[in-house]
Formats: structure tokens, sequence, C-alpha cells
């Protein structure tokens, strides 16, 4: 014998515990997303709060953007320091305090400091919940776990669609968004009783890194053409639905299109719902034809660049038909951006899959953010008269701003799909001769 200890195999989680801890990781990233998008329906209020033009009301989520996307890996560090549940809990009360902040804001500067604590609270939530999935689920079921996780995540934008045009409308700015900043606070103490980092252990804690070992991680992973082909997946797929939520979807179709706010926060309602359901077919296809997979997206981001040319160039308002054909097609570019991690995954080893990851999910708020402001640039210029009498000329020329990112994204990824497939035929060569 060999004298050796064999470990005695770790039974999996009971499913209930697992289940539980994973939904109230859900609730919390859901009200996230609902901070996230809250503003999408209040821009036409924000401006005649603040009295701000439509340049300064894209600051703020430009802002939120780039807060976001800028805490991406950091984050990934902190849950590897300090454990998924800590992260958690310290970003669903920040949230909250920003929230109310914005709620109370009555100047430009002071609703500005609240959203970058909102980009902030949110950047701590996606990662962690999937870490906890890691931690949590057999192997068998965590993909699964995770394809459900972004999409019923995201239905969290339709409460800020519908019941937040009827908060703002029935209770007012302030009572509306203090209302919503409560639910954090709820969602915080049952996270606190509920969440564990393991099975075994409440809060984890890791080594910290070396600034040198960080650097060598990201250069790594950045360097392999499917990071960057991952990158540009995200960047291109995403940002016309993630546009649309956050900020312009309803001054488009109320101003430019001509709907009322509720037509319009049921279009939003529909994007979000197209979303959720999306997800779990493009998952399967992307299982069953992994090869394939840049192939579907660039199918996907075609079909959306065809439906917005039909609704640019429709004469006179779209028809309520098209307008709902537009947030389905729209919609489903949440889950193909989605590909863009499974990309990082299959290209990466597991000790810098975190660090592709964050990399990945820069890519489609950096769009988003570029096209927020060239949406409201564009908006304070073909607009003649105050700030909020946006016309429908405008906006055709306003989301006519989105084909410049769609033809950098499609260039990207057609030039990346080549190399990362030259990469793999040759690491299967290597392979094969070895």
């Amino acid at each position: 014998m060999s004298g050796r200890t064999v470990p005695a195999p770790v039974a999996a989680p009971p499913l209930r515990a697992a289940l539980a801890v994973w939904t109230v990781g859900l609730l919390i990233y859901l009200l996230a997303v609902f901070h996230r998008s809250s503003l999408a329906v209040a821009g036409l209020d924000a401006t005649e709060r603040f009295g701000i033009s439509a340049a300064q009301l894209a600051t703020f989520t430009m802002l939120q953007l780039l807060v976001y996307a800028g805490m991406q890996i950091p984050t990934g560090l902190l849950v590897d320091r300090f454990g998924p549940r800590r992260v958690l809990l310290s970003g669903v009360l920040l949230l909250s305090a920003a929230q109310a902040a914005f709620g109370l804001a009555d100047t430009y500067g002071l609703a500005l400091l609240a959203r970058f604590f909102v980009g902030m609270g949110d950047a701590l939530t996606f990662v962690c919940v999937l870490r906890l999935v890691a931690s949590w689920f057999s192997p068998r079921r965590i993909p699964l776990v995770t394809q459900l996780t972004g999409p019923l995540g995201q239905l969290g934008a339709i409460g800020a669609a519908l019941p937040m045009t009827w908060a703002l409308s029935t209770v007012g700015w302030t009572t509306a968004y203090l209302a919503t900043a409560s639910l954090g606070l709820v969602l915080g103490v049952v996270g606190l009783v509920v969440l564990r980092d393991s099975p075994a252990q409440r809060s984890l804690s890791g080594a910290a890194l070396s600034l040198s070992a960080v650097r060598a991680s990201l250069a790594a992973s950045w360097a392999h053409p499917g990071t960057r082909l991952g990158f540009w997946v995200h960047f291109t797929t995403q940002f016309s639905s993630t546009m649309l939520a956050l900020l312009w979807g309803y001054p488009f179709l109320v101003r430019g299109e001509g709907r009322t706010p509720t037509e319009a926060g049921t279009l939003l309602t529909v994007m979000v719902l197209a979303l959720a359901a999306a997800g779990p077919l493009v998952g399967w296809m992307v299982g069953r034809h992994p090869w394939h997979r840049s192939t579907l997206v660039i199918s996907i981001v075609v079909s959306i660049v065809a439906v917005w040319t039909v609704v640019l160039l429709w004469p006179g308002e779209a028809p309520l038909w098209m307008l709902v054909v537009l947030v389905v097609v729209a919609g489903i570019g949440g889950p193909g951006s989605m590909v863009g991690f499974d990309l990082g995954r299959t290209s990466n080893p597991a000790d810098r899959l975190a660090s592709a990851t964050g990399m990945i999910n820069v890519g489609g708020f950096l769009a988003s953010l570029l096209l927020v402001v060239a949406i409201g640039l564009v908006l304070d210029w073909r607009t003649p008269g105050p700030s909020t009498a946006y016309t429908p000329e405008a906006f055709r020329w306003a989301m006519s701003t989105q084909y410049v990112l769609w033809a950098v994204g499609l260039t990207q990824i057609l030039r990346y799909r080549a190399k990362a497939r030259r990469v793999i035929d040759r690491d299967a060569l290597y392979a094969h001769l070895r």
C-alpha cells in the first residue's frame, strides 16, 4: 500500500439548501437590475426635475455604465479575497443607499454622485451569484443554473418599466425611489441569514493576490484570440437592448414613435420577457453546436440591424406590431452576449477564467456607454427647441449611431473568429503530434 490517504467523496449539498442560497442571490441580482434600469422610464421626469439637457441625462447612464465596467475585474478579485457572501451583501447595501440618495437629490451634481454608487453596487452582484452557483450546485447542474441566472435576473427591468412608471406618476419621484431603496434593506437582512459561501462554511477568505500575479493573468487572458472574440461578441450584441432598457427606450417610443407611456412601458417589458425566454434556447444551441457559436452571434446581430433599419426607414411612425418585433429581436441580443463568456471559458484555463470573464463583460457595457452618450449628443444637436422637445426626426438621427458600433463589432468578430480557429487548429495538431 502506498500509505497515501484517499479522501472520501464529498457529498453534494442538499438541493433545497442550494436553491435557497441561489434564490436569495438571484433576488439581489434582480434588484440590482431594477436599480440599474429605473432611470429608463424616469428620463423625462429627470430632465424636468434637474433642468438638464439630453446629453446631461445621458451622463447619468454613462457614469453608471463606466463604473460598472471598470469594477468588473476588481469585483472578481474582491470575491476571490473576501468571498461572495460579504461582497454581495455589501453590494445590496450600497445599492440601497445610492438609490435613496438619488431619490432625495435636488441638484444635478448630487444625482450624478448617487448614480456613481448605483453603478458600483450593481457591479458587486452578478459575479457573486455565479460564484455561489459554482459552490452550491453539482457540476452537472451548474451550466443550467448559470444560464437561468442571467435571464431571470433581467426580469428586474420589468419592475423598472410598468410599476416604476406607475409609481412615478402616482406617488412622485422621491417616494418612488425611497420605496424601491427599502427593498434592498429587506433583502440584505434575508441574505445575512440565508447566504453561505459554501455548504461547509458561512464566509470564506482567500489569499491576497500580488500585483505582478494580477498583471500576468490579465495579459495571458487578453493574449488569447478567443478572449478577444468573446469581448467583441459581448460588445456587438448587447448595446442595443441595454440602451433601450437603461435610458433611451422610453423617450424613443413616446417622443420618437408616438406611443403612450403605457404602451412604451409594455414594449420595454416585452423586450425583457423576450430576453428571458431566449436565454435557455441560445444556451441549448451553443451546447449543441459549439463550433458555430460565432455564426449564431453574427445571425443575431444581422437580425437586429435589419429590424432597426426597417423601423428607422418606416415612413412616419412605425406600427405597433413592428415595434414589438423590434424589442423582441433586440432583446435576443442579451442572451447572444452570453456566448462571449462561453468563448472565454473554452479559451482560458481555470486559473485565469475570472480575469477573462471580467474583460469580456467590459465589452458590452463599453459599447452601451458610447451609444448612450452618442444618442444624447445627437438629440441635443437635432432638437431645435427645449431639451425635452425631441422630435421623431431627431431620434432617427440619434438611433442611427448604432450602425457605427455594429460595423466595428462585426468586423472584429470576423477577424478574431479566424484567429481563434487558427489557434484551435494549431493546438489540436500539436496535441496529436505529441
